[in-house]
């Protein structure tokens, strides 16, 4: 049995099923790229049967990532199959990953079929999907909750069909570790072929046990593989989370005794990519990436880190990446500086334009503000990245004034397709102004399920303020996120995003694995 750990990132897919969290195709390659900077050995990089968007979404990454497996999800029926076989084609190493319901509820409520039409249908499919690729992932849907017997039979067909990963999900997050770990061990006894595929576990966190259930999988259970996702990003409670496993393994070598071909340098700049384009903050106590994991308040703590590291720290905040949480650029940075910061980052640009547009509203933020962080970076990149094209709604101006005892008054102009529209609000708060003066012209309807306000860096009240506004119209979950050191500005940028992406309309069909 291998030694090494196959890290097989779902941020792109799985992660996208948050509500809100969906990305357009130029997010996911900037996140893709990332990702192959963080030499994860899979992308999943979305469901290309699901809508034009995602196939094209698919199509990019597979023909613009060259170090990591490329690898799209399909529903266990051909037209899936064939689509996602299109569009990884001309990709230097993809995988078709096929997903079929197995436990009893899921085949008589959902797919409304008998176990062993089921059973047919695995195994026609795998083949199917095996005559396009030579890398073929079967996750039986609800793995964890199927009959042993059932699963055993199923497993052992689409190895014989041509297989080479096997995934237990435990798609609602119903496991405990040990029983996790138990339950994929004793399918790995049972079923005569089970050494001709690598063994994957893929856990949901409605327990808060994702992670140490994945752990267990592969502790216990033998799994080699751990399906994750950048800051946990996921539907109801998240997946489990990447930089916790990667970082778990890697500090407890002497436990699992295994090798990743992760470079580990680079968590903190996909957590924090992952995050401001999504829209989702990670908690400030989050493990590994969160704003407070190395910091020590208690004086015993502080103390015992100043006389020693490993007092109280198990892991090197540099060696994940805080190191480049520093001072980069200011005012008087030049074109190429900024430009090979981009680099740094894992930031590519198709365009010589677009760096031009991103460097002017680099040296419009750097006279407003004295230290640019690489944080400030992402997020006037993540700004640039919406083109003009699809960017139905533009801020152009706005004004409010606030004082105590009054009433806030605001004033905003802002672009909608080739028309203007200045438009006047009062409101409990400048932001509420704003937000209803822009409404005012719109008339959207859409329902406000979240406004949130984050700093960017932290320590300085010259921070940009990075805020999240998250909507609901006719069943369609959106976040927006807009950042600028006038928290009513980003405030403004954030509602137009979420409105641009209600009126791009972007059907997805979800799926759950």
């Amino acid at each position: 049995m291998t030694d090494k750990l196959i890290i097989f990132d779902t941020t792109l897919r799985d992660g996208e099923q948050s509500p809100g969290a969906s990305m357009t195709k130029d997010e996911k390659l900037r996140i893709a790229r990332q990702l192959e900077r963080l030499k994860v050995d899979v992308i999943e990089a979305g469901f290309a049967a699901s809508s034009n968007g995602d196939f094209e979404a698919v199509r990019a990454i597979a023909l613009a990532i060259k170090d990591s497996t490329v690898c799209s999800l399909a529903r266990a029926n051909d037209r899936d199959i064939a689509r996602a076989a299109e569009a990884l084609k001309g990709g230097a190493s993809t995988r078709i990953h096929l997903f079929l319901a197995t436990s009893a509820l899921h085949m008589e409520k959902k797919l409304r079929m008998t176990p062993d039409q089921v059973f047919e249908q695995a195994k026609l499919s795998t083949r199917f999907a095996r005559n396009l690729s030579s890398d073929v992932e079967f996750s039986p849907e609800d793995g964890y909750r199927s009959d042993p017997d059932f699963l055993c039979r199923v497993i052992e067909a689409v190895i014989a069909e041509g297989a080479t990963t096997i995934n237990i999900p435990d798609t609602v997050g119903y496991a405990v570790p040990e029983l996790y770990g138990q339950f994929i061990l004793n399918l790995r006894q049972r079923i005569p072929n089970a050494d001709k595929a690598i063994w994957s576990v893929h856990c949901h966190n409605d327990l808060g046990m994702a992670v140490a259930n994945s752990l267990a999988g592969v502790k216990l259970g033998g799994a080699r593989q751990v399906e994750c996702t950048i800051n946990g990003l996921g539907e109801r409670a998240g997946n489990c989370s990447l930089e916790e496993v990667v970082m778990a393994v890697k500090t407890r070598r002497d436990y699992f005794d295994l090798t990743l071909g992760v470079d580990v340098s680079h968590i903190v700049a996909a957590s924090r990519l992952v995050s401001q384009t999504t829209g989702f903050v990670v908690q400030p106590n989050k493990a590994v990436v969160g704003a407070n994991a190395f910091a020590h308040a208690s004086g015993i703590h502080q103390d015992g880190v100043l006389k020693a590291r490993d007092t109280y720290e198990i892991m090197r905040a540099e060696d994940v990446g805080w190191a480049a949480n520093k001072i980069v650029l200011g005012k008087l940075s030049g074109r190429n500086a900024f430009k090979q910061r981009l680099t740094e980052l894992g930031i590519a640009m198709e365009s010589e334009t677009e760096i031009n547009a991103a460097f002017a509203k680099f040296k419009e933020l750097a006279d407003r503000k004295s230290d640019i962080f690489d944080e400030d970076i992402l997020a006037l990149v993540m700004d640039e990245s919406v083109t003009p094209e699809n960017e139905h709604y533009r801020l152009l101006a706005l004004s409010q004034h606030s004082e105590m005892g009054e009433r806030p008054q605001a004033s905003v102009a802002f672009a909608a397709g080739a028309l203007e529209h200045h438009a006047q609000s009062d409101g409990n708060g400048p932001v509420d102004a704003s937000l209803k003066a822009i409404e005012s012209k719109i008339s959207s309807g859409a329902e406000m399920l979240l406004y949130s306000v984050n700093a960017i860096t932290s320590g300085s009240t010259e921070s940009q303020g990075e805020v999240t506004v998250r909507l609901q119209l006719g069943g369609r979950v959106v976040n927006g996120v807009g950042a600028d050191p006038d928290i009513v500005v980003a405030s403004a940028k954030a509602y137009l995003a979420a409105l641009n992406k209600l009126h791009s309309k972007i059907e997805r069909v979800a799926a759950q694995g």
